[in-house]
């Protein structure tokens, strides 16, 4: 029977000159964080690059990657329909904060502008569409990055240790209102990270990676 808005890995491995690097088998229901921990170097941003569609050509996976039963595998990143979260927010500087969450919204989006102020006043940022993202601190830029993800209307989110690079108050303040946000919106989520505090506001399912550090060529 397949279950609906379930993001399932089926043996998805990724390899280099024939040594696999790092493998996993699991299936994350609808508002499950499942959590993929282990040290850096181990191949943990490689997999969600898999996942995602987006694995450098120097790399080889093998597996599968699938939604709803869908196999998405041979898809295009683009087509995936997969939010993807990173350790640094990447918003574009070129466009104020209501502009970034717009660009990422479905073109039959009927007023992208009210659905980000909407947004926005949903997490504490009201009036602040048409502010630089320079100007803001490094949490309320990793809660635009997020509302630009959300807006995308993904099938499931990715995230790769997103919130290392905040400070400890910060950091939880910001990972606990991902987490809600997720679950409220009924999405799968994979998240990698090292960090313990991380797994543990998640949550959810904890598959921990062992293999000893390889060479990825830094891509991890």
């Amino acid at each position: 029977m397949i279950k609906k808005n379930t993001l399932t890995l089926h043996s998805l491995s990724v390899s280099k000159d024939s040594r696999t690097l790092i493998s996993v088998d699991t299936e994350v229901k609808p508002g499950s964080i499942t959590t993929i921990m282990g040290p850096s170097g181990i191949g943990k941003s490689l997999l969600l690059a898999a996942i995602a569609g987006v694995l450098p050509a120097t790399f080889t996976q093998n597996g599968s990657v699938c939604y709803d039963g869908a196999e998405l595998t041979a898809l295009p990143a683009h087509k995936r329909r997969l939010g993807i979260l990173f350790q640094d927010p990447l918003l574009f500087e070129h466009m104020n904060v209501a502009q970034n969450i717009m660009f990422g919204m479905p073109q039959n989006e009927l007023s992208k502008q009210q659905r980000a102020d909407t947004l926005l006043a949903d997490v504490g940022l009201q009036g602040y569409g048409q502010r630089a993202v320079q100007a803001l601190s490094g949490g309320q830029q990793a809660r635009v990055a997020l509302l630009r993800t959300l807006a995308s209307a993904p099938r499931a989110v990715l995230l790769d240790e997103p919130f290392s690079k905040l400070d400890m108050q910060t950091r939880h303040q910001t990972r606990c209102w991902v987490f809600d946000n997720i679950r409220q919106q009924g999405l799968p989520c994979i998240m990698v990270t090292h960090d313990e505090d991380d797994a543990l506001d998640a949550q959810g399912p904890v598959i921990t990676i062992t293999q000893p550090e390889q060479d990825t060529d830094k891509l991890c």
